[in-house]
């Protein structure tokens, strides 16, 4: 993990309900975040002025399909699980007085959640061993999970029967990884047990070219949502020698920043960049060594990232104008936009079609909303909402600094 003097700690989490309902998820999963995100924090390092970062593992039998290579999910309950996710983490870590976007200080808690498909209620075989098997997405099976992400700080679980559950059947593999010393395996409060998870019935196929833009600027839960709602709909080559899926991320540069408020405190476009895909390496990076660093190319105004020995390239383009490189290359695919951005996707499908090209389609993602997550007066709900935008970031170092 480039940047970090610590390894990274793993929350391991059951299934989500089904419905999985704003209310069920917060009981389900807020209690042993909270404590797992207050622990992090007492024992924050103040030697290493990027805090800590914590992988929360959602292991659900997320994945259908016949084979390896035929595997496809729900996109749509997908990206709302983890918007829902994203939402209790920053308003625990609001509450906590904790940043959590990157690399902010010595006390921030730098969350990302992944899926894990895997079944609980499904025994591994008794030779079951880590071993990366990759299928046609970006999401991973519990013994691809084991095998690649390593080693860890600490590794939480719910003192629950679907934690322990999980738990043991991750320890049978990982064993093999890492010695851990008891210290470092912690329990933590489990919220209500729940019905048995039932995946839903429409399910989302993936594309070899998939497209987004941003600032992603002090990268925050809302653009950790986004970039892994789009991640999941890659579609990833089985042969080496087929063309990589391709994740094209638009990021604005910094000429067309300089008027944001607080413009002194945005970040670099390199850094932004940077953020960006050290981000996404929680996500797409396999390497049986563990922790490693992509392989980066940089050339003017273009970052390339190649992740699963280059069966997936990201390219982070600097955006000078609105449209960026949806109407400059045709072979795309798909647009993932937020609620605030659906009206930018729109003007560039019209763009599109005046250049006599087809249309993208539109994903478009949930918007973290307090209202889900904060019993309280109005003004608390309004309050988290601007505290995890990137203009109140950067009002709250500006207030910082004097």
């Amino acid at each position: 993990m480039e940047g970090h003097r610590h390894n990274p700690s793993l929350l391991l989490l059951p299934p989500p309900p089904h419905p999985a309902s704003h209310t069920a998820l917060n009981a389900i999963y807020e209690p042993p975040l909270r404590a797992t995100i207050t622990k992090l924090k007492n024992e924050a390092d103040h030697r290493d002025d990027r805090g800590s970062v914590l992988f929360v593992g959602i292991v659900s039998p997320i994945l259908t399909g016949p084979s390896s290579r035929q595997k496809s999910l729900s996109w749509s309950a997908a990206q709302s699980v983890l918007a829902r996710i994203y939402g209790i983490v920053a308003v625990v870590c609001s509450r906590l007085s904790a940043p959590s976007e990157m690399g902010s200080g010595p006390d921030a808690i730098d969350v990302r959640v992944i899926f894990i498909d895997h079944d609980p209620l499904t025994p591994l075989a008794p030779d079951c061993r880590p071993v990366i098997r990759a299928n046609n997405t970006v999401i991973v099976d519990l013994p691809a999970f084991a095998s690649a992400y390593h080693p860890w700080k600490q590794i939480f679980h719910m003192n629950s029967e679907p934690g322990h559950h999980i738990f043991s059947s991750y320890l049978k593999m990982y064993e093999h990884i890492q010695t851990l010393r008891q210290d470092q395996l912690i329990v933590v409060e489990a919220g209500p047990s729940h019905p048995a998870h039932a995946l839903p019935p429409t399910q989302s196929r993936t594309y070899p070219v998939v497209c987004l833009g941003g600032t992603f600027d002090h990268l925050h839960a809302g653009h950790k949502l986004l970039l892994t709602a789009a991640a999941i709909l890659l579609e990833v080559p089985e042969s080496p020698t087929a063309a990589p899926a391709r994740f094209i991320i638009g990021i604005t540069g910094d000429e067309l920043l300089r008027r944001k408020k607080y413009a002194e405190l945005v970040q670099p476009w390199d850094l932004r960049v940077k953020n960006v895909i050290e981000f996404l390496a929680s996500i797409l990076q396999l390497s049986r060594s563990g922790w490693s660093d992509p392989d980066v190319t940089k050339k003017d105004d273009k970052a390339i990232a190649k992740f699963r020995a280059g069966a997936i390239e990201v390219h982070c383009v600097m955006l000078r104008d609105a449209f960026g490189p949806t109407t400059a290359e045709e072979e795309m695919d798909v647009l993932v936009v937020s609620g605030e951005t659906r009206s930018g996707g729109d003007a560039v499908n019209t763009r599109r079609r005046e250049l006599g090209w087809h249309d993208l389609e539109i994903f478009e993602v949930d918007v973290l909303d307090a209202e889900d997550f904060i019993d309280g007066p109005t003004q608390t709900k309004k309050d988290f909402a601007t505290k995890i935008s990137s203009t109140a970031i950067r009002e709250r170092k500006a207030e910082a600094r004097k």
